[in-house]
C-alpha cells in the first residue's frame, strides 16, 4: 500500500424537509405518528391516484440553489425511477433525472486554514421511501421487517457533488458546513425528527467506484469512508480488484458489507412522470426565493471578523448557532464584543452541551445574559460565580436577579474578605510555614481556601493581595 493513494469521493446527500405535507399528496409530513396513519392512495401508489406537487418544496430547492451558486433550469420535469423494494409500494420513486432544479454549483469549505472548492453537480427533488424496521437484527440478519409508510413521500432535496473530496475528513467537514447553511436557510433543523443522510461514492487509484449507502451523521461519514478506503487498499495490495457494487455501512461494527452489484443509471429505467406537469422556474419565481436567502455562515464570518475583531474560534462558535449569533450582535452594541463572545461561547455553551439542550430551547433570555455581563463589567461578581449563575440559568431558567439574591453570588465586601483571610491563615499553619520558608506556591493553596470559604464571592486577586499583606506585613 502506498501513502500516495489517489482517493476520489463524491457525496449524494438527502435532506428531509420539514414541510407541513408530503411531496405529492396532502398527508401530514409527520414521521413520529402511529405507524401507517399518515398515508393515502397517492403515497401508497393505489391505481388511479394522482399526485399534486407541494410548491413549498420548489421554493426550498431554489433557496438552496442560490446558496450553492447553482444554475437554475428554466423548466424542470419529474421522472419515475424503477424501485422494486418493499419500502416503495408503487414500485417506482418519483424523482428528477433529466432536468433537475439546479446544476453546476460550487460550495467552498474551510479545513485547517485552507479553502477547498467542492463542485455541486446537481440539486434535485425526490420522495423518500417508507421506513423499514428490521426486528431482531440488521438488514442482513433480522427475524422479520416491519414497514411504516408514514415516511413514504417525505420531500427530499438531494445534493450531488462532483468527486472532489480526497479524504474522509474533507467529506465530514463539507457535511458539517453544508448542515450549517441549511439551518441558516431554515430548510433543515437539527433538533427535529428530520434527518440528513448521505450515500458516498469512493474509489482509489482510478479503480471501480463503490457506493456506500445510507450514512447518517457527519462522524459516521468519516468513519464509513475510512473503513471503505482501507478495505479497497488492502484488496488491491493482495492483488485483487475492487468490484463496482453497492455496500451498506454498519455503524455498530464500523464496517461496510456488500448489498448488491451496482446498477447503472440505465438499469433504473427512468421515464418522465406523466401525471406531473412541467414546472416553469421563471425569473419572478427565482427572485422571490433569492430574497429569502439570508446572510450565510461564510459571509457572516467575514463580517464578524471585520466588524468585531474577535478571534476566529469565537466567531466559528457563534455562527454555528444562528440565534446565538443574532443575540451576540445585539449585546455587542452595548458591551465589549470580546467579553460577550467569550461568555456566550464559553461557559454558556458548555453548560448547554452538558445539559443536551439547544440555545433556542434553553429559555435563556438575552436580557439575562446582559445582566451577567453588566455584573462582570461593574466588577460585582467573580468569574467563578458568573459561571455558576449561567449554569443555574440553563438548568432552572428564571430571573438572574432572583438567583443572585438566593445564592448570595455578588462579590464580598472588603471586611468580609478580611475575616475569611484571617480564618484561613489561622486554620492552615502548615501552608503559612511553607510560604515563610520560601515555597511561594503555598500562596495559591491559601487563595484557593479563601475562594472556597467565601463561596466564590472573593476576588482571587484581592484575596492574594490581602494574604500577602497579612503574611509580609
Amino acid at each position: 500500500m502506498s501513502d500516495e493513494t489517489e482517493v476520489m469521493i463524491g457525496l449524494e446527500t438527502h435532506v428531509q424537509l420539514d414541510t407541513d405535507t408530503k411531496l405529492l399528496c396532502g398527508c401530514e409530513n409527520e414521521q413520529d405518528s402511529d405507524p401507517n396513519t399518515n398515508v393515502c392512495p397517492t403515497c401508497l401508489g393505489h391505481p388511479g391516484a394522482k399526485p399534486r406537487l407541494n410548491e413549498k418544496v420548489i421554493e426550498e430547492a431554489l433557496k438552496l440553489a442560490e446558496a450553492l451558486d447553482c444554475d437554475v433550469n428554466e423548466d424542470v420535469f419529474f421522472s419515475r425511477k424503477t424501485y422494486f423494494y418493499p419500502d416503495m409500494s408503487k414500485n417506482f420513486q418519483t424523482t428528477q433525472f433529466e432536468l433537475p432544479v439546479a446544476e453546476n454549483g460550487n460550495f467552498e469549505i474551510s479545513l485547517e486554514d485552507q479553502d477547498i472548492d467542492i463542485g455541486i453537480k446537481r440539486i434535485h427533488i425526490e420522495e423518500d421511501p417508507a421506513k423499514l424496521d428490521h426486528v431482531g437484527g440488521d438488514i442482513s440478519n433480522s427475524d422479520y421487517t416491519l414497514v411504516d409508510y408514514n415516511r413514504a413521500g417525505t420531500p427530499l432535496l438531494e445534493i450531488v457533488t462532483k468527486p472532489d473530496f480526497t479524504s474522509p475528513q474533507e467529506a465530514r467537514e463539507y457535511l458539517q458546513q453544508l448542515e450549517r447553511v441549511l439551518e441558516y436557510l431554515e430548510i433543515y433543523f437539527s433538533d427535529t425528527e428530520f434527518s440528513i443522510k448521505s450515500d458516498a461514492n469512493v474509489s482509489i487509484d482510478g479503480g471501480n467506484r463503490v457506493e456506500v449507502k445510507n450514512i447518517t451523521g457527519t462522524k459516521e461519514v468519516e468513519k464509513a469512508l475510512s473503513f471503505e478506503i482501507s478495505r479497497q487498499k488492502q484488496m488491491t495490495a493482495r492483488g485483487g480488484e475492487v468490484e463496482q457494487e453497492t455496500r451498506s455501512f454498519n455503524s455498530d461494527m464500523g464496517s461496510t458489507t456488500s448489498m448488491r452489484k451496482k446498477e447503472t443509471e440505465e438499469d433504473y429505467g427512468y421515464i418522465f412522470e406523466p401525471d406531473l406537469t412541467r414546472q416553469e422556474l421563471d425569473e419572478e419565481r427565482k427572485s422571490a426565493a433569492s430574497e429569502k436567502v439570508p446572510e450565510l455562515p461564510r459571509q457572516k464570518f467575514s463580517r464578524f471578523k471585520e466588524e468585531y475583531g474577535i478571534a476566529d474560534k469565537l466567531i466559528e462558535s457563534l455562527i454555528s448557532v444562528p440565534a446565538m449569533a443574532d443575540d451576540f450582535e445585539n449585546l455587542a452594541e452595548e458591551h465589549e464584543p470580546e467579553l460577550v463572545a467569550s461568555w456566550m461561547t464559553g461557559e454558556l455553551k458548555k453548560t448547554l452541551n452538558y445539559n443536551e439542550v439547544s440555545y433556542e430551547e434553553s429559555g435563556v433570555k438575552t436580557e439575562w445574559i446582559e445582566y451577567v455581563l453588566e455584573l462582570l463589567e461593574e466588577d460585582k461578581i467573580s468569574d467563578r460565580n458568573a459561571e455558576q449563575l449561567l449554569r443555574d440559568l440553563v438548568e432552572e431558567p428564571r430571573g438572574p436577579e432572583e438567583i443572585v439574591e438566593q445564592e448570595d453570588l455578588l462579590k464580598a465586601e472588603d471586611d468580609e474578605v478580611d475575616q475569611v483571610v484571617e480564618q484561613v491563615i489561622e486554620d492552615n499553619p502548615d501552608a503559612v510555614e511553607d510560604y515563610n520558608s520560601g515555597e511561594e506556591g503555598a500562596i495559591n493553596f491559601l487563595v484557593g481556601q479563601v475562594m472556597r470559604q467565601s463561596g466564590g464571592k472573593a476576588d482571587p486577586n484581592t484575596a492574594r493581595e490581602k494574604i500577602l499583606d497579612r503574611l509580609e506585613g
